[in-house]
């Protein structure tokens, strides 16, 4: 994978992701991601260096934590789990609209209507790995173990006292995530998982485009 392609889409993956969730807890009622500086189409403002790493390396990563103060929603539980659900749906969300026009730019190269050059193939090549990335980092955030999303969005289904269990004990699971990560133990539901959604999209994409196949030899 060239990384003329892959830095940029990482880059607007992770920013997308992590304004996502400052917009929303925002919206919630909460000022601290104003007040931070998170929205912001920044990446300078989201970037992890480790995350960023993982990303590189893994295909899998994360973004500096959007700080949120959850005792200015109406719903603490609630709210912090739509906050956190709104990262990888963002990711979901972009990486589809990236999918549909790879779907249409595919069937306009098969009947003509676009012409390739190294613009074209640039333009292609870019949203194809922005696509990618996207679809990968929402799938790796809905992993239910700390420092990820999911683990926020299920909470929303744990007593209190779990979660705070969780909590204090964050920084072993995320050794854990990271060692699962190196020696591979996540390949396969995460595979499983990342195929569902971005195969799923692809078919939908085509199938908005697939008369105009029609005729064509």
């Amino acid at each position: 994978m060239s990384y003329i392609y892959l830095l940029p889409g990482i880059l607007l993956a992770i920013t997308l992701h992590e304004f996502a969730h400052g917009w929303v807890s925002w919206k919630l009622g909460d000022p601290t991601p104003k007040q931070e500086g998170r929205l912001s189409l920044n990446p300078l403002h989201h970037l992890d260096p480790l995350g960023v790493l993982c990303m590189l390396f893994f295909h899998m990563g994360w973004a500096k934590p959007v700080m949120i103060n959850p005792y200015y929603y109406k719903n603490k539980k609630a709210g912090t789990a739509m906050v956190s659900l709104a990262g990888p749906l963002m990711n979901i969300l972009t990486g589809a609209i990236g999918i549909i026009i790879l779907s249409w730019m595919e069937v306009s190269f098969y009947t003509g209507t676009l012409t390739v050059n190294n613009f074209v193939e640039t333009v292609y090549s870019l949203l194809y790995y922005f696509s990618l990335l996207s679809i990968n980092l929402a799938v790796f955030n809905l992993i239910p173990l700390p420092p990820l999303d999911g683990s926020k969005i299920l909470g929303i289904f744990l007593p209190d006292t779990v979660m705070d269990w969780i909590e204090r004990h964050s920084q072993y699971f995320m050794i854990a995530l990271l060692v699962a990560l190196y020696f591979g133990i996540l390949d396969t539901p995460i595979n499983a998982a990342f195929n569902f959604i971005h195969d799923g999209i692809w078919d939908f994409a085509f199938s908005l485009f697939q008369h105009k196949l029609v005729g064509v030899a």
